[in-house]
């Protein structure tokens, strides 16, 4: 240490002697309540220290919470992304939604036949089959290599296309084979976004569903759909027709029945007239007008059983002779809803009662039953007057309306020119002992 350090050391000692002394002359002027508040300045200081610390940390704390906060918030909105966007992929099947959510379908074809639907069914699925074959079905990346080998490159790329394609095919065939007419449109759907979903897969390659190929399937889609409504179509006509056929037979029988009925009855007055004319030949006097009169009698009997042949050979010749009928099922269907049909049978109330088989819990009443030179004409009048009132807007052959009766006989005045009585208020037996009991049980 040199001379001036020395120096400067003693120097700064004795300035410290000197002020260590004036403070202790100072501290014992002090009074105590003057030392009090010194220590209590100085814990104040300490507090404010303390405080200041106190902020420091409470910032760092608040900053590392919003740092936290924020990447939480980026992490929530990358989980919202996400889902939406796999609720853009999820297509819901539930029979419930889709039945209160579908919309009319309009047909894109209009093949006569289910057989024509097949046959294009069959045409569309060749064309896909041809787009496979021909490798026009996916896209990918021709200039693929692996360990810069292009020929390990596309055939890796082909692996991957068959992969791909084997699974896209799969849902199409899945999808399709469960379509209906309340699911259509999420059916096209959920092949469309099947199409998207082999398209990210396949990014790295470039593989995607080609266009054409797609077309194909949401062809195929609306084929089988149609094609299905038409099978079911079909079935409900031939079913009809088989009605129609059984009434027809029933008919026939009854025609049969009733000549053969008739023509006993015929041969037994003309059998008992033969002999009343045979008596009268020999009779006497006396006894003569009895047997004019019994034989005016049988003659009046063989008149009214010719009118009667003649009624029937009419009704078998006349194909649109028969009887339209107004029935109502309260029990079952409630008030204001008239089944409108027709019968050619002889007995019309036979057809009525097989109505009214064990398919209702009630029978039906009828509250008009009209012959008809064209009971199909006045039939179809009917049903067309009412045709916004079907009860099933989509089966014209469901012949059940929500009319009053008094519009009823309103339209049958109007293309009926004879009287027809009308019951207005149905018996409904069954269903009213069923109702009493139900309210006032024993």
């Amino acid at each position: 240490m040199g001379f001036l350090d020395t120096f400067k050391g003693k120097q700064y000692k004795t300035e410290l002697e000197a002020l260590q002394a004036k403070y202790d002359n100072l501290a014992s002027l002090m009074t105590p309540e003057m030392k009090d508040a010194f220590r209590l300045q100085e814990f104040i200081s300490e507090l404010e220290a303390q405080k200041a610390d106190c902020e420091t940390q409470l910032k760092e704390l608040n900053d590392t919470y919003q740092r936290v906060v924020t990447g939480h918030q980026d992490v929530i909105n990358k989980l919202d992304s996400e889902i939406e966007k796999k609720k853009q992929l999820i297509i819901t099947f539930d029979d419930t939604i889709l039945v209160q959510e579908f919309g009319l379908y309009s047909p894109r074809y209009d093949f006569t036949s289910s057989d024509e639907y097949r046959e294009k069914l069959t045409q569309i699925r060749n064309l896909q089959k041809e787009c496979i074959k021909k490798d026009l079905a996916l896209s990918g990346n021709a200039n693929w290599t692996v360990n810069d080998s292009a020929a390990k490159g596309k055939k890796m790329v082909k692996d991957m296309q068959k992969l791909l394609l084997r699974a896209f095919n799969s849902e199409c065939d899945d999808t399709i084979s469960k379509i209906k007419y309340n699911n259509i449109d999420a059916s096209i759907k959920k092949i469309n976004s099947s199409a998207e979903a082999i398209s990210k897969l396949g990014t790295i390659m470039k593989i995607a569903i080609t266009e054409n190929y797609l077309n194909l399937k949401i062809q195929e889609a609306y084929l089988a759909l149609e094609y299905q409504l038409r099978k079911q179509q079909e079935k409900e006509e031939a079913k009809e027709a088989r009605a129609q056929m059984r009434e027809a037979a029933k008919l026939q029988k009854e025609i049969e029945e009733q000549r053969r009925k008739i023509e006993k009855e015929q041969a037994h007055y003309q059998k008992a007239l033969l002999t009343v004319l045979k008596q009268l030949e020999s009779a006497p006097e006396n006894e003569k007008v009895d047997l004019l009169a019994k034989r005016e009698e049988l003659e009046k009997e063989l008149g009214d059983i010719e009118i009667s042949l003649k009624d029937i050979d009419y009704r078998e010749a006349n194909q649109r002779a028969g009887y339209v009928y107004v029935i109502s099922n309260i029990g079952s269907f409630g008030k204001d809803v008239y089944k409108i049909g027709m019968t050619r049978r002889l007995d019309p109330q036979e057809r009525v009662d097989e109505l009214g088989d064990a398919s209702v819990p009630f029978n039906f009443d009828v509250h008009a039953m009209i012959f008809s030179d064209d009971a199909p004409a006045l039939e179809t009048a009917l049903h067309h007057a009412f045709e916004d009132k079907k009860l099933n807007m989509v089966n014209h052959r469901r012949e059940f309306f929500h009319v009053t009766l008094d519009e009823i006989k309103e339209v049958i005045k109007q293309n009926y020119d004879k009287t027809v009585e009308f019951v207005d208020v149905p018996d409904a037996e069954q269903y009213r002992i069923s109702e009493k009991m139900r309210t006032c049980p024993e």
